[in-house]
């Protein structure tokens, strides 16, 4: 019989190569089950596959490999989400070193447009299929002293592929509602420290704390978002529900060109800065019952976000309907002291973390 009490995250560890994901899994696995999780890990497919003999250069062509690799990796998730389920813990932790999307950066759009029909989904459903990703930047970004091949027969790329890979499976992953990005701007101790605080803020531990700022900018150049590979524009339609004046419930349909999915979040303030987020992913049917119990006093709020990577900042630049003079950016961060570095393509008129008149609940208003 399932367990269906535990409370499931399944988070991907991604990253160029020579990033340290092998030394970060045992950090994870050290960190989080000392904190009473129990932590599965689902295994890189790319290397198992490579090192086992199936590889690009021995398969019919790159996208008959990808096919296989896809397969293969779906089919291993969701092996691990089913035991996950039938253990009987409060807490479980699925860590997937690699996940779907990174195999975008090894496929061009006719290839990648293939392989998804040939699986049957679309990339919104597999890259938000993860509650999380987490990406370590190459050591030959900032760290090419300590760029190596040795330590991984399936490595082949010179520092100069490895940064352009790098690149790449981020651009592959931006979009994702919760990804964050670890450099190299410290010692490889600090950086594995600095993954471990990421995941454990996004797991909520102790408290499931969301730190954000919002500023006022003006409106967007949108063919320049548009044309640069670390931006992904998303369709949301967020309606806020009916709820004791302490928290905000609000459900949301989030994806593009026809493929969506579906969040609760409730929130409960804190600070000016800090309040508490709890987030679950619906079924369409659940989303749509939810519909029912919509807060009649407020509209549902229809916008546009351009999900940017900039600088190892993840950027979420939200442009609504009703304006065409200004926007608003927002920045989740793990430190509300933490320098903010903006694009010189974005110009902030002022910050309005602290102006309740910018929320979405208050533009929501009728």
């Amino acid at each position: 019989m399932e367990n269906n009490k535990a409370e499931i995250s399944k988070i991907v560890i991604t990253g160029g190569p020579c990033a340290g994901k092998s030394t970060a899994m045992s950090w994870i696995q050290n960190a989080f089950t000392q904190a009473g999780y129990i932590v599965l890990f689902v295994p890189e497919t790319a290397t198992e596959l490579i090192t086992g003999g199936v590889a690009p250069w021995t398969c019919g062509t790159n996208g008959d490999f990808q096919k296989c690799l896809l397969r293969l990796q779906l089919d291993k998730e969701k092996v691990f989400e089913q035991a996950s389920r039938s253990m009987k813990v409060s807490k479980i932790l699925i860590v997937c070193d690699r996940g779907a999307l990174d195999n975008r950066a090894y496929m061009d759009d006719q290839v990648f447009a293939r392989v998804l029909e040939y699986l049957g989904t679309n990339e919104i459903e597999l890259r938000d299929s993860y509650d999380a990703v987490f990406h370590l930047v190459t050591a030959a970004k900032g760290a090419e002293e300590f760029y190596t091949t040795a330590n991984n027969s399936a490595r082949t790329e010179t520092v100069e592929e490895a940064a352009a890979l790098d690149d790449k499976l981020i651009s592959a992953w931006t979009g994702h509602p919760h990804l964050r990005v670890i450099d190299n701007s410290t010692d490889f101790e600090n950086k594995m420290k600095r993954l471990i605080a990421e995941i454990s803020s996004f797991l909520g531990e102790p408290e499931p704390f969301e730190i954000e700022r919002k500023f006022l900018i003006e409106y967007p150049d949108i063919k320049w978002l548009e044309s640069i590979p670390n931006c992904k524009r998303i369709e949301i339609i967020q309606t806020y529900l009916k709820s004791d004046s302490d928290e905000e419930i609000r459900v949301r349909q989030r994806g593009s060109d026809g493929h969506y999915v579906y969040f609760q979040t409730v929130k409960r303030k804190v600070s000016e800065v800090k309040r508490v987020e709890i987030e679950r992913r619906l079924s369409q049917s659940e989303y749509i019952r939810l519909l029912m119990n919509a807060d009649t006093t407020r509209r549902p709020i229809r916008k546009d976000r351009y999900c940017l990577t900039y600088d190892n900042q993840y950027f979420e630049i939200d442009v609504y309907p009703f304006w065409n003079d200004k926007a608003i950016a927002e920045i989740e961060l793990s430190d509300e002291n933490a320098l903010i570095r903006f694009p010189q393509q974005i110009r902030v008129i002022k910050e309005v973390t602290d102006d309740d008149s910018y929320k979405n609940s208050s533009l929501a208003r009728i």
